[in-house]
């Protein structure tokens, strides 16, 4: 039950955070689902309409409830990060963006945007509080000890 509370939650507020920081900047939300599943499909998931908004989705639930199911694990082979859940947590939400940014996003089919300190700097904040705080706290809290 703790992956499965840990990743709905991560899953549905940084999707959140991300429709509406990158609505405030423009991007419709199909467009920013679109643009996740482009990580598969590559430039034509825009030409998919709501069937890659879909997709794209499902794959950052997908990535969210990995990325709750790495940290379980981890949590049972080292009680320290149940323990000390606020301070892990908010490094694992760094972590899990550095990831994304070094690891996933180069081996995807998606197209690089040029960096932006300003955009790096925001998405660690939102990995920080929408990813590695709620998962931490959901596991400290759901998992037996």
């Amino acid at each position: 039950m703790a992956i499965f509370w840990a990743g709905l939650i991560c899953g549905t507020m940084d999707i959140t955070a991300a429709l509406v920081v990158y609505g405030h900047y423009g991007l419709l939300p199909m467009r920013l689902l679109q643009g996740i599943a482009a990580g598969l499909l590559g430039p034509r998931s825009y030409e998919g309409g709501i069937a890659t908004a879909g997709l794209g989705l499902f794959c950052h639930y997908f990535i969210a409830y990995s990325a709750a199911t790495v940290y379980f694990a981890a949590s049972r082979a080292m009680p320290i990060l149940a323990e000390h859940f606020i301070g892990f947590g908010a490094l694992y939400g760094v972590a899990v963006y550095y990831f994304m940014q070094w690891v996933v996003i180069p081996l995807s089919a998606t197209t690089r945007r040029p960096f932006s300190m300003k955009m790096m700097i925001i998405g660690v904040v939102i990995h920080i509080f929408c990813v590695g705080l709620p998962i931490a706290t959901v596991i400290r809290r759901l998992s037996p000890r």
